[in-house]
């Protein structure tokens, strides 16, 4: 897990690698001074040798200035290689993401996969950032200054080794209780991020009815669970910070007590007045050395909770993905669901489609019926891989979809989901979202994107998305718009109307030229006169491309060459809308709610 995580350090691998190396070259200049300092005393201020004094005083600025660059380099290689790595580490969750067929998605929520990309990717980069400055430092000064204070004296070192092994027991009673709190705190983010979101998207319902209140509450609740969470894990590490005091002091109570006896019963033999110094200098270093590495694993244990969610998005395999040698090229628009049967989950008993018998013609008129979930919306999904069937054979073209490369049959088929979405931007360039990638052959064979587009391309593309906002009927409000084409469009498409978003979707969806056109109950926001006017349009303009229309109302289908009837998962019907009257029951019964008595006779 940690080594899948650290490959995405790639291109910061050198300010990795310099880190350590600047801290630890700080820790070797911080360990000299105290020896140069002893010297100073011993060998200058007590023989009253003013040039020693000097030498070493100028040594010491120097091992300081080394030091401080050291220091400073440090942090700066340790920032550049933690944001490196978090940047990276984004982009390739993101990446992985952009790869999940829904069936994946499905496994997290949405809130969840925010806090990923956001909470967890910052304590893993505040954990890196401390592994590569502290966890090198930290060792390096406890080791450096114990070896340097048994040169000194052994006796008055064996006060630092027991003052160093009371305080890592104290340190691990800490960090255990501590761990366990920081690690409840951060899956709260998912509750806390999933009550924000739910409230801003659905805004205008919280505010029809009056439900500010209930949604402070909420939030105010989710808050208040991550405030204790953190306030308990807070509270155990608050005892640090007196537990260091009470060993750093009492290690200098006792050096200067065992010290002194020394100094004065030796008569400097044994220890100098400048060893002195240097010992309560090296205590502070081991004991402060500690500390930080007690903090280290407070910070590692924070994260681990975070790395482990992190990994699981990036361990997710898509369960859908290119064949070995895919097919790039699709023939036609022919669909055809061979004994097709389809769970949203494997290990799930009933399926939600089952025994999909079922030919499309390239260019057919398709309507399909049903009631609330009759399985409609997943049985368009499968044409375009959204989802994969569990048995039986799905072939668009005369070729299993499987078979495809995914992009490619993608392009070919346009869908407009149930649930229309518009990007903040103008009108052109959330229609611009169906221009196909222009592509070229690679040096393997496989197709390549081309980035770059000519004025000429620009201004065709922009014909091409006219065209298809007229056969959208898209057009007759852009015109009124003040900026027409190059109106801004605010995210989710909030300042147009459900109808012209439906109907800036259906243009956005035209303007791929698809073999076959999905539109999935993606004009119920629209008028009457209006659908219909699309579905001329439709008719005379594209005659060519396979269309699949789901529909509630009746009269959105009943000029298709067939019409799909649908119930519980399978079709319980198929035929044109005079063969259903006369033939299927479910469909005479939505005729009879739909339309009067005289209609369903005549229509």
């Amino acid at each position: 897990m940690i080594k899948r995580l650290l490959s995405y350090v790639k291109q910061y691998k050198k300010e990795s690698i310099l880190t350590p190396v600047s801290m630890i070259l700080e820790v070797i200049m911080e360990m000299i001074v105290p020896l140069m300092m002893a010297s100073l005393v011993d060998d200058g201020i007590n023989k009253g040798d003013m040039n020693h004094i000097i030498k070493i005083g100028v040594f010491m600025v120097l091992a300081a200035v080394i030091g401080l660059f050291g220091g400073i380099m440090g942090g700066v290689f340790g920032a550049r290689a933690s944001a490196g790595f978090a940047k990276n580490l984004r982009k390739g969750m993101y990446d992985r993401i952009q790869t999940f067929s829904f069936a994946n998605i499905d496994k997290f929520s949405t809130a969840g996969l925010v806090t990923r990309l956001t909470t967890d990717v910052t304590n893993v980069q505040n954990a890196y950032q401390m592994f590569l400055r502290l966890c090198m430092r930290s060792p390096a000064t406890l080791i450096i200054a114990m070896i340097m204070s048994f040169t000194i004296n052994v006796k008055i070192s064996l006060i630092f080794l027991a003052a160093s092994l009371f305080l890592a027991g104290i340190m691990a009673i800490i960090m255990s209780h501590a761990t366990k709190a920081f690690t409840e705190a951060f899956p709260k983010y998912d509750d806390l991020n999933a009550s924000v979101q739910e409230n801003v998207n659905a805004i205008r319902v919280v505010k029809a009815y009056v439900r500010e209140d209930y949604e402070n509450e909420k939030f105010r609740r989710a808050s208040g669970n991550i405030r204790k969470i953190f306030t308990r894990a807070e509270n155990i590490t608050t005892f640090i910070s007196p537990a260091m005091n009470i060993t750093i002091y009492g290690c200098i109570l006792l050096i200067s007590w065992v010290g002194a006896k020394m100094i004065v019963g030796s008569g400097e033999t044994t220890l100098t007045r400048g060893n002195m110094m240097s010992l309560l200098t090296y205590c502070m270093s081991i004991l402060s050395s500690l500390m930080m590495l007690a903090m280290i694993f407070i910070m590692m244990s924070m994260s681990a909770a975070s790395v482990k969610r992190i990994n699981e998005v990036l361990v997710e395999e898509p369960d859908i993905r290119n064949p070995e040698n895919p097919v790039y090229e699709i023939p036609d628009g022919s669909i055809e669901f061979d004994h097709v049967n389809f769970r949203y989950k494997k290990e799930s008993e009933e399926n939600v489609l089952s025994d999909i018998n079922l030919k499309i013609k390239s260019g057919e008129t398709i309507g399909i019926i049903g009631g609330t979930g009759s399985a409609k919306s997943t049985l368009v999904n499968l044409i375009s891989r959204l989802y994969d069937v569990n048995e039986g054979s799905l072939k668009v073209g005369g070729i299993d979809v499987r078979e495809y490369d995914i992009e490619s049959l993608r392009d070919e088929v346009s869908v407009v989901l149930q649930k229309n979405e518009l990007f903040s931007g103008t009108v052109m360039e959330n229609l611009r979202w169906g221009i196909r990638k222009k592509r070229a052959a690679g040096p393997d064979g496989k197709p390549v994107v081309i980035e770059e587009e000519t004025p000429e391309e620009k201004a065709r593309i922009e014909e091409e998305c006219k065209k298809a906002c007229r056969l959208a009927c898209a057009d007759e409000f852009i015109e009124k718009m003040p900026d027409k084409y190059e109106t801004h469009i605010e995210q989710g498409g909030t300042n147009v109307s459900g109808g012209q978003k439906q109907r800036l979707c259906i243009a956005r969806a035209l303007v791929k030229k698809p073999k076959i056109l999905i539109l999935d109950d993606s004009t119920s926001a629209v008028d009457t006169a209006t659908d219909a006017k699309i579905r001329k349009a439709f008719a005379e303009e594209i005659p060519g491309t396979t269309k699949l229309i789901i529909a509630q109302r009746i009269s959105s289908v009943q000029s298709a060459d067939r019409i799909i009837v649908l119930e519980d998962g399978r079709i319980s019907g198929i035929g044109t809308h005079q063969e259903l009257l006369n033939t299927c029951e479910i469909y005479q019964s939505i005729c009879r709610t739909q339309l009067s008595g005289e209609e369903a006779q005549t229509a």
